[in-house]
């Protein structure tokens, strides 16, 4: 299934009507489905599609030539000399029409081979710049594509005409991989699953959740079992220490020094691993909204919803579920007080998409500058307490104020007087308005006073009215 890369799409083939030179620069974490978008883009045009493998510099070079030669000549007459003899061949070949190289796991080669960033520089240089080419380095090392790649210090800077990050999928096009479910459970798909195209398309919208927790992720030989560990095996060294600072924000400490605490380890020493895994985009460092990035109420968050799912229900109880058996195993997971309690803070996650979109409509009240959840002390209680979604404009005079629900009752008084109160924490407010996020409705006393007290109270199938 091809679903949802429509403006990635389109994006590549500007590129491609372009009648000079063009060089994109695509990356993304592993699983995210730039290779799928690549070969979308393949089976519309014709394109010298290579893809870079694990292997010896001099494979691969035999490899690229053998590809090459046929994308040219429809033959093969033996490996090149040299990657420079390999793209003089690209040069010597290319007409007037457009002629697409695609190199998808550029990285392969180049930690083979680093020359061949200066050597590309200087086709590119020398020229290619004059030629009707597009050409596509391709790579899901995002730390390599960032920093040996795209960086000043890459023979290839500013050489690029376009570079882009693939990212996830939000909640909203994740649910296209569900037809067969109701919203409800399109969001508590996503927040399982996250937005990654490979681990979507695991489930099966025709069998239920439950069903898919069972056979997908719990039964012996799924894709998704083990999918965590193979992730952390492929991109880092030392999966142990990952795993301990993956089980213990999945349980809850999410600031750098009870990180530290839980797992036994200095604070300095999981600083940088927690900046490895920022790199490679699996954990966030989050401040509260409104607040400068080196504020000290910093925590860590982890970003793949997946990930998230699995470290906080599989990872510390894999023997228990090994013993209690895929089936079992699925009912305790879907129980409303394990689910719907894990589910809460996703929930959060999803409700921020929601309003980025609106806002993106301008439907919301204010240009939003700001945005994120909020965390501190409450002047009016006096004690600690945190904001799921704020949103300030650029001037932090006009504030809106979410308050975000997923459990089986109705959002009620008591919850929606607390919201309204949250106003009296920032003093130099102008204009507060409210938005009431609630996963089974809302009780008759707040939708009674929801208008006088400019809140818009928003429902799950509010969510997918777009």
């Amino acid at each position: 299934m091809f679903l949802c890369r429509n403006n990635e799409l389109e994006m590549i083939e500007d590129l491609y009507k372009s009648s000079k030179f063009e060089f994109l620069v695509l990356y993304g974490r592993r699983r995210v489905g730039k290779t799928s978008l690549l070969q979308e883009f393949s089976n519309r045009h014709k394109t010298l599609f290579f893809s870079a493998q694990e292997k010896n510099d001099a494979l691969n070079l035999e490899d690229f030539s053998a590809a090459e030669q046929y994308y040219f000549s429809s033959a093969s007459y033996g490996a090149f000399s040299g990657w420079e003899n390999v793209f003089k061949y690209i040069s010597d070949n290319t007409k007037k029409q457009k002629t697409v190289i695609i190199i998808d796991e550029f990285p392969y080669i180049a930690k083979e081979n680093p020359s061949i960033k200066s050597i590309l520089q200087h086709i590119i240089d020398h020229s290619w710049k004059n030629k009707n080419i597009l050409l596509i380095l391709c790579g899901s090392s995002v730390s390599f594509m960032e920093g040996e790649v795209l960086s000043k210090k890459s023979p290839l800077y500013g050489r690029t005409t376009a570079q882009y990050e693939l990212k996830s999928f939000d909640y909203l096009d994740s649910a296209k991989f569900f037809p067969n479910y109701s919203n409800v459970n399109k969001l508590i798909a996503y927040g399982i699953l996250g937005g990654i195209p490979s681990y979507l398309e695991a489930f099966n919208s025709s069998a239920s959740i439950e069903k898919n927790i069972e056979t997908q992720i719990l039964r012996g030989g799924a894709f998704l079992k083990e999918e965590p560990q193979f992730f952390l095996r492929q991109e880092l060294r030392e999966p142990s220490l990952y795993n301990s600072i993956f089980e213990t924000i999945a349980g809850g400490a999410t600031r750098l020094n009870d990180i530290a605490t839980r797992i036994h380890e200095e604070a300095t020493t999981c600083s940088k691993y927690l900046g490895t895994l920022q790199t490679i985009k699996l954990v966030t460092k989050c401040y509260p909204c409104g607040e400068k990035e080196n504020s000290k109420k910093t925590i860590y968050k982890i970003t793949d919803n997946y990930f998230s799912f699995w470290y906080h229900f599989l990872f510390k109880k894999k023997s228990y579920y090994e013993i209690l058996g895929p089936k079992d195993s699925a009912a305790e997971i879907m129980r409303p007080e394990n689910l719907n309690t894990h589910l809460g803070f996703i929930f959060e996650g999803e409700c921020l998409e929601y309003m980025i979109r609106i806002a993106k409509q301008h439907k919301l009240p204010f240009v939003p500058s700001y945005y994120g959840k909020w965390w501190g002390t409450n002047p009016e209680r006096k004690v600690a307490d945190d904001i799921d979604i704020l949103m300030m404009d650029g001037k932090k005079e006009n504030y809106i104020f979410c308050e975000c629900k997923f459990k089986n009752e109705k959002f009620s008084q008591d919850e929606f007087e607390t919201m309204i109160s949250r106003k009296k924490i920032f003093s130099n407010i102008k204009k507060a308005y409210f938005y009431a996020f609630s996963k089974s409705g809302f009780s008759s006393w707040v939708q009674k006073y929801a208008v006088e007290n400019n809140v818009t109270l928003v429902t799950v199938d509010d969510m997918f009215d777009f």
